[in-house]
């Protein structure tokens, strides 16, 4: 037998869920889903549509910089859901925080170049853009733990300048990131 003929002393890849809260330069990569519908856009395949009528991006965000470089996380961005308008103002807000984190626009900036900025013409835009995201530990429908990304970080905190500009900075004692506290003494909130 050769190594690439027995897989009985093969270990299994054990990798923990990034901590809760951890704030960390991403880039967002589109899986195609195949759907597309010109009247609203969705063009390029980048859609996906279940079989229940809901219609979302499939995204996946690799972590750029930091202790969890190269790590994977998976989440669904919503566009339209047959059961209300909840889903899809979530994948719209999502998605304007990314833009706003990418392009460097804080959530106040309302000028009209802050406005231009934030438009796109096509999905492909968002395949391939980079900003800060919080990353969160949810459950999948087995009950195991697994990151997800529901929000993206704007210039508008504190620490979003030095994590897009690379900054080299500590990782001890990560606990989760709060709103009301984005450091403090004895803890950091970054990849």
């Amino acid at each position: 037998m050769t190594f690439w003929n027995d897989f009985n002393i093969e270990e299994t890849n054990n990798y923990s869920v990034i901590p809760h809260g951890t704030i960390a330069k991403v880039k967002m990569t589109l899986k195609p889903g195949g759907y597309n519908d010109e009247s609203q856009n969705l063009i390029g395949d980048y859609a996906t549509k279940s079989g229940s009528g809901a219609i979302y991006l499939k995204a996946e965000f690799v972590v750029l910089e930091g202790k969890y470089t190269r790590r994977k996380v998976w989440s669904l961005i919503g566009i339209h859901s047959p059961k209300g308008p909840e889903w899809s103002k979530m994948g719209r807000a999502f998605i304007k925080a990314v833009i706003n984190s990418a392009r460097g626009l804080s959530i106040k900036d309302n000028s009209d170049q802050a406005v231009k900025a934030r438009q796109i013409n096509h999905l492909a835009e968002l395949d391939g853009i980079e900003f800060v995201a919080k990353i969160e530990i949810s459950t999948d429908s087995d009950g195991n733990e697994k990151n997800e990304i529901k929000m993206a970080i704007t210039p508008d905190h504190n620490l979003y300048k030095a994590i897009m500009s690379g900054m080299n900075l500590p990782y001890e004692n990560q606990q989760p990131y709060t709103a009301s506290s984005h450091i403090n003494s004895n803890r950091t909130y970054f990849a």
